[in-house]
């Protein structure tokens, strides 16, 4: 399938994080390290996590993660997060990386996955998700 035929538009809303790949982040050829796009993704779902469980949370899974095209030093990556479902103390959060070519318009979906957090206290020991308190 060409990038014709699988047109897609970036969720709606503002990304949770937006970066410029640099030439540290890359391979020898240009292209980002995957590692780099994950801690990208991380850090989106983990301020989406912080929001909804009103503390400190930790990442516990990544489920089914794909790169379906590379991001080249220069792009901008934007990193869109939707909150799929609340447990007692954990949530499922939906990740989708797109890229932009540094002189392009066009954006394309690089990479989604869906990132499991548990909301922590102060000791890393998992706690309930609560309401944010009017105190």
């Amino acid at each position: 399938m060409t990038d014709a035929q699988s047109v897609e538009k970036p969720p709606a809303g503002i990304p949770m994080v937006r970066a410029i790949a640099m030439p540290a982040d890359a391979n020898a050829n240009g292209d980002i390290f995957g590692g780099w796009l994950m801690s990208q993704m991380d850090l989106a779902a983990s301020n989406l996590a912080g929001r909804t469980s009103h503390g400190r949370c930790a990442t516990v899974a990544v489920d089914a993660m794909t790169f379906l095209r590379p991001v080249k030093i220069g792009d901008e990556v934007s990193v869109y997060c939707e909150l799929l479902s609340t447990g007692r103390t954990s949530m499922k959060i939906s990740v989708e990386a797109w890229r932009r070519a540094r002189i392009g318009t066009e954006e394309y979906r690089v990479t989604k996955a869906v990132f499991t957090f548990v909301a922590i206290d102060a000791e890393g020991k998992s706690r309930p998700i609560t309401e944010p308190s009017n105190t």
